[in-house]
Formats: C-alpha cells, sequence, structure tokens
C-alpha cells in the first residue's frame, strides 16, 4: 500500500481511520525501511478490534454513555501511540456530536436542501428562516454534549504531549457534528498555551457547509488561520459529493492555497473510486500552486 504511494511520487503519507490491526506489521517495516514518511494519522488507528472498516465515529467523546466515553479515551491514547510510533506529527481527530431522540432539526435542514436543487442559501428567506430555528434547537441541546467533548479532550491532552503529537480538531460536514464551526476558535483559546492541539482544514467539509448558509469558506480560514496546522484537500461536485480529486469540483483551490503556510501539513483525501490519473491530477494541481 505505502509502496504504491511512493512510486506516485509520494514522500508522506496519512494513515487514516480505516487501517486494520493486520496491515499494521507491514506499516511499520516500510517505514523503518524508508520507503515514506508518515505525516499525520487519523483517529482511530489502527482501527479497533472486531472493527473492519472506516469507523472514526465508532466511539464519540460527546457520547452520553459513559462506556462510549471510556471507549473514546481508550482508543484514542491508543491511537496516539501509533501516531507516535510511526513518528507522524499530526492526529487527526472528529469531537463527536449531539444526539436527537426525535425530530433532530438536521433533517429539516437536509430534506429542504435536497428539495431545491441549485439553492443559494443566502437569497432564500424561507431557508434562512428555517436555518435560523434549526440551529437554535440545535445550541440548546448541545450544551451536556458539548461539556463531555470538552471533558474528554482535556483527558488526552498529556498524553499527547508526552508522546510529541499535536491534536488536529477537523472541521465538519454535518450539520449537527461538533465542534459547530464558530466554536473552533473558542475551544482552541480555551485549551493551556502549550496544549498540542491545532485546527485541521477540510477542504470538502468547509465547502459543504457553504453550500447549506452554514458558514463562509474564506472568511472562515481567515478566522482559523493563527491556529492552522494542516489540511484535508479534496474537491466537491455539483451534485454535492466530495472527496473528489481536485480542479473536477467547484472549489476555488486558489484562494485555499492562499492560506498555506511552509510549516503546514498537505493531504490529498480522495476518494477510493478515483484513478490514479486523479490521483496525479490534485499531486500536480498541488504542486502548481505551490510553485506559484
Amino acid at each position: 500500500m505505502l509502496r504504491e504511494m511512493a512510486d506516485l511520487g509520494f514522500t508522506c503519507a496519512e494513515l487514516s481511520h480505516g487501517i486494520r490491526i493486520p496491515l499494521v506489521p507491514g506499516i511499520l517495516e516500510a517505514v523503518d525501511e524508508g520507503v515514506i514518511k508518515i505525516g499525520t494519522t487519523h483517529n482511530f488507528c489502527p482501527l479497533p478490534t472486531g472493527i473492519n472498516q472506516a469507523a472514526p465515529n465508532v466511539f464519540e467523546p460527546s457520547s452520553q454513555d459513559f462506556r462510549e466515553q471510556d471507549q473514546w479515551l481508550r482508543y484514542t491514547k491508543r491511537s496516539i501511540d501509533f501516531a507516535a510510533q510511526v513518528k507522524a506529527r499530526v492526529m487527526v481527530c472528529h469531537l463527536g456530536s449531539v444526539e436527537f431522540f426525535w425530530f433532530n432539526p438536521a433533517d429539516k435542514v437536509a430534506a429542504y436542501v435536497a428539495a431545491h436543487r441549485g439553492l443559494v442559501a443566502a437569497e432564500d428567506k424561507t431557508y434562512q428562516e428555517l436555518l435560523k430555528r434549526s440551529l437554535a434547537k440545535l445550541r440548546k441541546r448541545m450544551v451536556p454534549y458539548w461539556e463531555r467533548t470538552k471533558q474528554s479532550i482535556a483527558e488526552i491532552l498529556g498524553h499527547a504531549k508526552t508522546k510529541g503529537v499535536t491534536l488536529g480538531f477537523e472541521n465538519r460536514e454535518a450539520f449537527d457534528e461538533l465542534p459547530l464551526d464558530d466554536d473552533f476558535e473558542a475551544l482552541l483559546a480555551g485549551l493551556p498555551a502549550d496544549a498540542p492541539v491545532g485546527y485541521w482544514h477540510d477542504t470538502g467539509h468547509a465547502d459543504i457547509k457553504q453550500s447549506m448558509g452554514l458558514l463562509e469558506h474564506r472568511a472562515h480560514l481567515e478566522k482559523m488561520a493563527p491556529r492552522l496546522i494542516g489540511f484535508h484537500l479534496h474537491d466537491v461536485n455539483t451534485e454535492g459529493r466530495d472527496h473528489q480529486a481536485l480542479g473536477d469540483g467547484r472549489i476555488d483551490f486558489g484562494m485555499v492555497s492562499s492560506f498555506w503556510r511552509p510549516e503546514h501539513l498537505l493531504t490529498i483525501e480522495l476518494s477510493p473510486r478515483i484513478d490514479v490519473d486523479g490521483v496525479l491530477r490534485s499531486k500536480a494541481r498541488i504542486e502548481e500552486l505551490l510553485r506559484g
């Protein structure tokens, strides 16, 4: 797997949340032999015992079930250990969601968007009212979930610092996932000054949120720029599907690249359906932007 990446011209890779335990010996061998460097991993990596497919949210730090919280802590610490073992600088993390037993406002938002193809969120007054009401319900419901997430983060900071791994908190694409985009700045500012944390920006997720009227992509990057440590780079097509090859969708990567800095990590994160040509075109597009 890693040899194939190296043969395509990559010198660094991310180990994502689909790495099964049987793959670990080969990965460690490739790293030891210098086949490729590991820049980032993605919680949970490797996958928890018994899980055989990508499952970044199998346990959530926001859960009201204390047993699930404990499992999140256990496997997150194990993932930090593995990140340190493969000498990754950053481990990307998801931070949970808000649960609704009945009438999740996310459903109404999704239904409206699906029923109004080509929605221009800022110009649709009916949608803006729906969004306002839905966000109010989400904020009211989220308080205990958000508090549990912050408590869980506090419990892993010391372990990450000891292991020399920075935690990258990733922006999410779903309406009811945490943190809400407006809360990233306060979350990071509220942690100790020496906490090994930063903001990890996913271009596809931000574009999807922009299409829903939940953020403005450039403005969000401007606000989070002082905390940025890396990017997941993928495009979104006209149908709203993300993880497309760069240049095959609607994202302005010229704008995105203006926020790149020498210390940032850039990860191409494509769908398994994208062929080798799409991978290489994405790589070439990034290299072109870096030269510019």
